[in-house]
């Protein structure tokens, strides 16, 4: 297969490469110190040197190895243009190029998991696929009752590829360290893991998008499409066209990119409360705005459950910038382990680090842009020792949260949209609300 390297010798072994270079890059800091460097000076060479090589091998690999490439990309805004570059490039072109597979391949699979007469479900299937990931493609095709439906078919091998990177990643623990010394990586791993093992599962992932259809079911705003069929590495839904999220971005006028901004960001807030999921994958791919308004929302295969007693957790995390009392976010966030158990931090620094990070959640409406962007990036992904950030965790419960949060963010500023992202958020997110917000949001 052309986009998943078939030796797992290979792919061990680009793995492999990198705690050992870690280890030659530790003893030469040791040398360094004993020859007078200054200790921070060498800490930042290490780190630098440490996530070039991190990104540059992710980067040259699919499965899991890219996944967690994906999540750790956000220090690369910090990083120097001659390391960041090259990674990158890399990751773009594999997020957006992955070679399909040939014809005979999906059709070995779709006889595999529909029979050798699976031809006689449809009156036609298009053998180029209409969009392809990390793990499947997608094909367009008009089933055997004359509706136009979205054949999703996994790559073989890919689940193998997939689980057996993680267990290679949960290797190098030590590694992560370097760059985010707060963090518990190995929980970390393990939670995408079990996330990752859960996106492989088509079954999960019909379940789900039946659970979100019904959720939303005659909404003036959103539409789930129908599942038509599911069985083995093969899962079939009703296609609907509409204008893709990131069109909109680079052509849409500042009307339609405000509605659409508005509508996408109510989807990811709403999904708790609605359905008890998190859609976990706000990759622009994966909306598209219909001719009659609404928002057509599609892969379902990342998706978390968020049980109220969590939302309203959450809910509460998501308005600590807005607190006033730096005494109670300190709390609040070693409540729920952000702040690991022996880690002392600035209060001061913390609070400096909050407030504009959580600013589109305090005022009436928050225009959302990418130089306001870039700044959060500089402040996340600044790697010297001193940087509060650098001291805080990521509980394994928020790890598909954080990555919803961020991308989304993300994907709001490339809309370069103003929206009422407080209100959207009071309305619908347990927990957000203080007493006084509790009473205007009932009223």
């Amino acid at each position: 297969m052309s986009d998943l390297p078939r030796r797992a010798v290979t792919r061990s072994a680009k793995l492999a490469s990198l705690p050992i270079g870690f280890a030659g890059r530790t003893a030469l800091g040791v040398g360094k110190r004993t020859f007078g460097k200054p200790a921070e000076a060498v800490a930042t060479e290490i780190q630098q040197r440490t996530a070039e090589q991190l990104f540059k091998v992710l980067g040259e690999l699919k499965g899991g190895a890219m996944k967690l490439g994906q999540m750790l990309s956000i220090f690369e805004a910090a990083l120097p243009p001659e390391i960041a570059g090259p990674y990158r490039a890399t990751l773009t072109r594999l997020q957006e190029a992955a070679p399909p597979l040939p014809a005979a391949t999906v059709h070995k699979v779709l006889a595999e998991f529909l029979g050798e007469d699976w031809r006689d479900y449809f009156e036609s299937f298009d053998d180029e696929p209409a969009a392809a990931a990390s793990i499947g493609q997608v094909h367009r095709a008009v089933w055997h009752d004359g509706r136009a439906v979205a054949v999703k078919v996994q790559y073989p091998g890919a689940g193998k590829a997939l689980l057996s990177d993680f267990n290679q990643l949960a290797r190098l623990g030590r590694m992560f360290g370097v760059l985010m010394p707060g963090l518990d990586v190995k929980s970390m791993l393990a939670e995408l893991k079990e996330r990752v093992a859960e996106e492989l599962d088509y079954t999960i992932e019909a379940e789900s998008q039946m659970i979100f259809r019904a959720a939303y079911a005659d909404d003036p705003d959103f539409y789930i499409p129908e599942v038509i069929a599911q069985t083995g590495n093969i899962l079939i839904s009703e296609w609907m066209d509409g204008t893709a999220l990131s069109t909109i971005i680079s052509e849409g006028d500042q009307e339609t990119r405000d509605h659409a901004a508005l509508l996408y960001c109510r989807f990811l807030l709403s999904g708790p409360k609605r359905s008890g999921m998190l859609h976990g994958d706000p990759h622009p791919g994966n909306f598209r705005l219909l001719e009659d308004g609404r928002l057509l929302v599609l892969d379902f295969g990342a998706v978390d459950r968020i049980p109220g007693g969590f939302q309203q957790r959450l809910g509460r995390l998501l308005r600590i910038g807005t607190m006033a009392d730096i005494d109670e976010i300190e709390e609040t966030l070693r409540r729920e382990d952000f702040i690991r158990a022996g880690v002392e931090i600035d209060t001061e620094s913390l609070q400096a680090f909050l407030a504009p990070v959580t600013e589109p959640f305090v005022t009436e409406t928050f225009k959302f842009n990418r130089e306001w962007l870039r700044d959060m990036a500089a402040r996340v992904t600044d790697l010297r020792p001193s940087n509060v950030v650098r001291q805080l965790n990521l509980p394994p419960d928020y790890v598909i949260i954080h990555r919803v949060l961020s991308a989304g963010t993300g994907v709001l500023c490339q809309l370069e949209c103003e929206i009422p992202a407080r209100a959207e958020s009071l309305k619908w997110v347990p927990g957000f609300a203080d007493d006084e917000d509790a009473e205007l949001v009932s009223g």
